[in-house]
C-alpha cells in the first residue's frame, strides 16, 4: 500500500501522507513525494499542490526505526542531499502555489517540508517542533533558514534549542502560518483557497514565486547544503547517539 494518496481534481493535485504511524517519513515516501512533484511540475493540468496528512498527524518528521536500522552506518549527508534537500528546492522551484493543510503536530523534516510550502494553513490542535535537538541533531530541510525567516532569529534559536513546540495560536501571531481554523473545517478552507488560486494568472504566480526566491531565499541550496555538512558531523557525534537511545527507550537523554 502506497504512503501517499494522490487526487487530481478541477486542477488541484492534492497529496496526503498516510504511513503510520505518525506519518514518519522514510525513504519510500520521500521517493513518491519526490515523482508527486515532479509529475505536478509537467503537468498542466496541475495547477496548484495541496499537501496534508492523514488522521490527526501532519508529519512526525523522519522515521528513526529506519536511521537506527543502519546500525551507526549511515552517512547524514548522503542521506539529505538524496531525499529532503531535493524535495525542499521541487516545494520551492515549481511554479504553482502550494498549500500545507496542517491537521496536527508537525516535527523535524515534516516542519521543513511544511515550511518550504508558499502558504500553511493549521487546525487550533496542531503544533509545531523543531524536534532535532531531541536527538543531539541539528536543523536540516531546509529548517535552518526557514524558520528564521518566518518567526525571526530570536524565537527560532529559542525553539530549536529548547525543542519546545510552538502552538497553532503562536504560530499564527508569528507568521508560521497563514490562518488557523477548526478541524473539520481545514480541508474545506485549504481546498478553497487552492481552488482560488488554480483559477487564478499561472504565469504571474510562477514569477511571483520566482522573485520571493530571489529576494528571501536566494541561498536555498548553499544553506541546504551546509546542513547535510553540519547533520554529518552531529550523527557521529555521543550526543546524537544517547539522544536516539534515550529516544527508543522513552527516557531523558542524559548528554555528557
Amino acid at each position: 500500500m502506497s504512503p501517499l494518496k494522490t487526487e487530481l481534481n478541477d486542477g488541484i493535485l492534492t497529496l496526503t501522507v498516510d504511513r503510520p504511524k505518525a506519518n514518519a517519513f522514510d525513504l519510500a515516501l520521500v521517493g513518491e513525494l519526490q515523482s508527486a512533484f515532479k509529475q505536478a511540475a509537467r503537468d498542466d493540468g496541475t495547477r496548484a499542490v495541496l499537501l496534508t496528512g492523514a488522521g490527526r498527524i501532519f508529519g512526525a518528521g523522519q522515521d528513526i526505526d529506519e536511521i537506527k536500522a543502519h546500525g551507526g552506518t549511515l552517512s547524514f549527508r548522503e542521506h539529505l542531499l538524496k531525499t529532503y534537500h531535493p524535495l525542499v528546492v521541487q516545494i520551492r522551484q515549481i511554479e504553482k502555489p502550494v498549500i500545507a493543510a496542517i491537521n496536527g503536530p508537525c516535527a523535524g523534516a515534516s516542519l521543513g517540508i511544511a515550511l518550504a510550502c508558499d502558504l500553511r494553513i493549521a487546525v487550533a490542535e496542531a503544533w509545531f517542533k523543531v524536534g532535532f535537538s531531541g536527538i543531539g541533531l541539528v536543523p536540516d530541510s531546509g529548517v535552518s533558514l526557514f524558520l528564521p525567516a518566518l518567526i525571526g532569529l530570536g524565537r527560532a534559536t529559542e525553539f530549536a534549542l529548547t525543542n519546545d513546540p510552538i502552538s497553532a495560536e503562536q504560530a499564527l501571531a508569528w507568521g508560521l502560518v497563514n490562518h488557523v481554523v477548526p478541524a473539520d473545517k481545514l480541508m474545506a478552507e485549504a481546498s478553497s483557497l487552492a481552488a482560488r488560486l488554480a483559477s487564478g494568472p499561472r504565469t504571474a504566480f510562477a514569477l511571483t514565486k520566482r522573485a520571493f526566491n530571489k529576494a528571501v531565499l536566494p541561498n536555498l541550496e548553499s544553506v541546504l547544503d551546509y546542513e547535510a555538512h553540519l547533520q554529518e558531523i552531529a550523527g557521529r557525534s555521543a550526543d546524537h547517539q544517547e539522544g536516539v537511545a534515550a529516544f527508543l527507550e522513552k527516557r531523558p537523554p542524559k548528554y555528557h
